[in-house]
């Protein structure tokens, strides 16, 4: 255990057990981006709404790489990112623009990911965006929302752009900035995350093979995949994918619980 999270006093007992469980899964998520080499030293968020009417909400110490972080760790904060309990880390108001204007917006966006990684931003930059190259990307394709790109997300203003820009969808893709999720639990946020980046990955390695040599599936099977996509992917996401992928990080390390 590093000092970071020896320094982070247990608030198990002082918090409700819907706002413990939410914060177990959420510092698990954050060390599985970690794991899967998604995030971006200590850059961009993941963020889960506290339940009650209070509007709290928990993010990421913004002084933390995310393999350190742990339940205890995850700060909580207001709709303007502001802590509202006690807390020994810095956090990052301006960090929680783009998610704080999703999840007032969304009440179905109770997780929100926003990712940096090199393939998300790479088909971000693309005038085409996600294309339907493989199953992976047409199961999510339809969820995709696209954003043009403002400056750093610092712009208060810019919360109603993004909230019109994502309407209905659960993703998006922030042009020339990275990749967007939201969902109704922190699983399904994350399993379409994780459905978005590898779609994104393999789109760049296709396309570096030449457009020439692209083969291009028939657009009744681009929608039938769409259909599948939307039907299951929450499903499996929280029955199957989750549960197996917190069992693997209570085997790699289980530090994230504290």
């Amino acid at each position: 255990m590093n000092k970071h999270q020896s320094a982070s006093p247990s608030l198990r007992d002082k918090v409700s057990q819907e706002e413990w469980t939410r914060r177990v899964d959420l510092a698990c998520a954050y060390r599985l981006v970690a794991h899967f080499h998604w995030d971006d030293l200590i850059f961009t968020h993941l963020s889960v709404r506290i339940p009650g009417p209070e509007n709290h909400f928990l993010i990421n110490p913004y002084n933390l790489m995310f393999d350190e972080i742990t339940a205890s760790s995850l700060v909580k904060i207001d709709v303007e990112g502001k802590p509202v309990m006690p807390t020994p880390y810095v956090t990052n108001p301006a960090g929680f623009t783009i998610h704080s204007a999703i999840h007032m917006a969304r009440h179905d966006a109770q997780a929100v990911m926003h990712l940096h990684t090199p393939q998300g931003q790479a088909v971000s930059a693309q005038a085409h965006g996600l294309l339907p190259l493989t199953q992976t990307a047409m199961l999510v394709r339809e969820e995709v929302a696209y954003h043009n790109y403002e400056g750093v997300a610092t712009d208060l203003d810019e919360r109603g752009r993004i909230v019109a820009d994502l309407g209905h969808k659960g993703a998006m893709l922030l042009r020339n900035h990275g990749t967007l999720t939201i969902g109704e639990t922190i699983a399904a946020c994350f399993v379409k995350m994780y459905f978005l980046e590898r779609a994104c990955e393999a789109q760049i390695m296709a396309l570096s093979g030449g457009v020439e040599l692209l083969n291009h599936p028939p657009e009744a099977a681009v929608q039938k995949s769409a259909q599948q996509g939307q039907a299951g992917l929450d499903m499996v996401a929280n029955k199957l994918v989750w549960p197996a992928l917190m069992r693997k990080m209570d085997r790699l390390d289980n530090s994230y619980r504290n």
